[in-house]
């Protein structure tokens, strides 16, 4: 039998009821199910998954767990089709990627979170690059789970060459000494003309943006004068390197370049040290981490932050048990648990100090602190297959006209994100 019936306990009664306005309502049957749970292929190891399955089911007796591993080729269909589903056998949680919350809201059939008291799950100290695309309209719909973003892996060896004993504290400074490393056939950064993600952080650290909204009109904003800073700055430090201008960073993996030993920087993702000592085990101990610097000394720069929420359908019969399920893989005991275990950042900023003894992933919780994710637009993925950022950087670093070449790139991305065009 699936159906279970008994007394809720007191975990979910701690939960208040959710607001009216498409809220939803904790008050409810006392009636569970098996809860069906969606998560991506290799967002968690099997040994986490059999721990919290073990762990939960042991702590909720009359609840059983049925998680399921998904490939991300694909999945937005599927989970569109989960969403419309009926099945009994359709998930009552998914994760999904922060930056596809919008989009599946935009579809429907995902439940309204929003909570009357957030206080149960945290919400005040979400990590807004989690935080911010969950919520579409002011309602929340995306509970985060865990976040990852760049930081700056640097070769230990070459900053002593260059008689460099600390990073950087700001971005002038990391300018100043990413010219210093220079000597030779010492690089001293590695950084391709398309890596729009890294230049996303810096034009939000310059107050710019990718597209704003504006009465639920999304427009390009490339050709603002906080994303023109941006560009330019990110055409300055890419000059002091031997990036590709028409490429992006995984033309040739950036990682491979890295592990030839000659190139003191790169910006990415700590757990790209793995992959470089893999290629070359003499590296193994000499890779370093510190987050993105920003304009102001000591404080990291803004950095785009990935990662995944947590959403439940719509059309679930089992809202209170699957909201109790969200509540524990988002609570802090599991998120410890994750950060520890997969190298990810908490979904709280009150959580980063658990990652403290890990250089690369206490790098990247701090740069988390003031990550931000791409326009919480339904149609952003239309910008990112088109990708007129590319061309636009591209076009800039070749020596066009900064200022015509971001007007034309956001005229490009208002016609990609207008609903109107559809």
């Amino acid at each position: 039998m699936k159906h279970r019936t008994l007394a809720l306990p007191l975990s979910v009664l701690t939960l208040t009821a959710l607001t009216g306005c498409g809220g939803m309502s904790l008050e409810g049957s006392q009636e569970r199910e098996t809860v069906t749970v969606w998560l991506m292929q290799n967002s968690t190891s099997k040994g986490f998954l059999k721990k919290f399955e073990q762990e939960y089911e042991a702590e909720h007796g009359d609840v059983e767990l049925d998680i399921q591993i998904q490939e991300w080729t694909g999945i937005g269909d599927k989970v569109n089709n989960a969403l419309e589903s009926d099945e009994a056998s359709a998930p009552d949680v998914i994760e999904v990627g922060n930056t596809q919350v919008a989009q599946y809201v935009d579809q429907g059939g995902v439940l309204d979170l929003s909570l009357e008291s957030a206080r149960d799950l945290g919400m005040e100290d979400w990590v807004q690059g989690l935080a911010e695309p969950g919520s579409v309209d002011g309602a929340q719909f995306g509970i985060p789970w865990y976040a990852a973003n760049r930081v700056v892996l640097y070769n230990k060896d070459l900053f002593a060459a260059a008689g460099i004993k600390k990073p950087p504290r700001d971005r002038e400074e990391w300018l100043s000494q990413t010219e210093q490393l220079n000597s030779g056939s010492r690089q001293g950064i590695y950084l391709a003309g398309q890596d729009w993600y890294t230049l996303a952080g810096f034009i939000w650290e310059e107050g710019g943006e990718l597209a704003v909204d504006k009465d639920g009109v999304w427009s390009g904003a490339l050709d603002s004068p906080g994303a023109l800073a941006g560009m330019d700055f990110y055409a300055r430090l890419q000059a002091l390197g031997r990036g590709p201008k028409d490429a992006d960073e995984q033309t040739p993996p950036q990682t491979d370049v890295f592990a030839k030993g000659q190139v003191a920087q790169i910006v990415t993702v700590p757990g790209a040290a793995k992959l470089i000592e893999e290629a070359n085990p003499e590296l193994a101990g000499k890779i370093g981490y510190f987050p993105v610097p920003g304009k102001q000394a000591g404080r990291p720069g803004r950095v785009f932050t990935g990662g995944s929420d947590l959403v439940i359908p719509e059309r679930t019969d089992q809202k209170w048990a699957a909201l109790n399920v969200i509540k524990e893989l988002a609570g802090e005991r599991w998120q410890k648990e994750l950060a520890t275990t997969m190298d990810y950042v908490p979904n709280k900023t009150t959580l980063a100090s658990v990652v403290d003894g890990k250089p690369g992933v206490a790098a990247m919780a701090a740069g988390a602190a003031r990550g931000r994710a791409t326009p919480n637009s339904p149609l952003w993925a239309a910008v990112e297959a088109n990708n007129p950022i590319k061309r636009y950087m591209t076009e800039v670093l070749t020596g066009a006209d900064p200022a015509q070449e971001a007007r034309k790139a956001s005229r490009q991305i208002t016609e990609l994100l207008d609903v109107r065009g559809e």
